[in-house]
């Protein structure tokens, strides 16, 4: 999830661990409990592009780092806060502060290596990395905390804020069996055989879903509203297996197609190759110049092809929520 969001859900889990030990420090323990996960992007910053899309919710979001580093952490904070919380205490803090950071990222889109050293990347795809309706309550319940002084009130709003997100996450996952549903019988419907489907939110809502599906030969690209009233239309992306061939042994690919778990298709534009990541959808869905939100040109180097991502603009990110407003109301 966003920043904003893992930093209220810290805080939250750190006043229900400790509120009535150190009341308002929790805001200072909390926000950086449930930043430490996400440093992995500041790593980022000094590796390759695209090394820096592998190295992303890997090792750092590890529950076993967690079991390694939360002692380490509470510890510390024990020893800032003396006579207020003991080691034990602070611990445990620390484990749920990060842990719950990592479960809360499992519901997103982008895969989380929660076993590493484990290569396997879990992810339900049930809310899209920023969702308010997610984020709100829990905004709100901090509010109502600040401004009391009284312990038992002050959980009572933590308590509440929690189950009320926490009830969304779950909801965003029946729903998300029903869309799914929705798009298996279109394409029993459609007579279209398929060897593999993966069913995600857009962007900010719960309504419109998109789905991608694996055939022998293309990947079929489709949207589904909770207000739709006719069937479901798909379209076809070629699996472009020629241009892939002229990528074979390229280290930038080998590392993209692993970050993409294998939803991508090569595409070609004015002599150049791009890499183009399904698993996000499309910025722009032009039938001759489709654009994906993550996609990445090879551009020819000394040694080999290197990937450099192509920059999105605020106008496609505009227009993409445009189209989805307008496809959330149903077809």
């Amino acid at each position: 999830m966003d920043s904003f969001t893992q930093i209220a859900l810290g805080i939250a889990i750190a006043e229900v661990c400790a509120g009535k030990k150190i009341k308002n420090k929790t805001v200072l323990y909390g926000a950086i409990l449930g930043t430490i996960p996400d440093l992995d992007v500041v790593v980022g910053l000094f590796l390759n592009p695209v090394d820096a899309i592998l190295i992303h919710r890997g090792i750092s979001h590890s529950l076993f780092l967690f079991l390694f580093l939360s002692p380490v952490l509470g510890w510390i904070i024990s020893k800032i806060e003396r006579d207020k919380i003991n080691f034990a205490q602070a611990t445990v803090m620390a484990f749920w502060c990060l842990f719950t950071h990592v479960l809360l990222d499992m519901f997103t889109s982008w895969g989380t290596q929660i076993l590493w050293p484990l290569d396997d990347r879990f992810a339900l795809k049930t809310i899209f990395v920023i969702d308010p309706l997610y984020t709100i309550p829990l905004i709100i319940a901090l509010i109502m905390v600040w401004k009391t002084k009284d312990i038992i009130l002050r959980k009572k709003y933590i308590v509440l804020g929690l189950f009320i997100s926490s009830a969304y996450l779950l909801l965003s996952c029946f729903i998300k069996v029903y869309a799914l549903s929705q798009f298996e019988k279109a394409l029993t419907k459609q007579g279209i055989q398929y060897s593999e489907i993966i069913v995600k939110p857009t962007a900010f809502n719960l309504i419109l879903w998109n789905a991608n599906v694996a055939t022998a030969n293309n990947y079929i690209l489709g949207d589904y509203s909770l207000f739709d009233t006719q069937s479901i239309s798909f379209t076809t992306y070629s699996k472009n297996k020629i241009l892939e061939s002229q990528l074979k042994g390229n280290s930038d690919f080998e590392k993209l197609k692993k970050a993409s778990e294998g939803w991508y298709i090569i595409s070609q534009k004015k002599g150049s190759l791009y890499f183009n990541d399904l698993r996000f959808g499309l910025l722009n869905d032009h039938p001759k110049n489709p654009q994906f939100a993550f996609s990445y040109q090879f551009i020819a180097s000394n040694a080999e092809m290197t990937a450099v991502e192509v920059p999105k603009s605020k106008r496609d990110g505009k227009r993409l929520l445009q189209k989805i407003v307008t496809r959330i109301k149903g077809n």
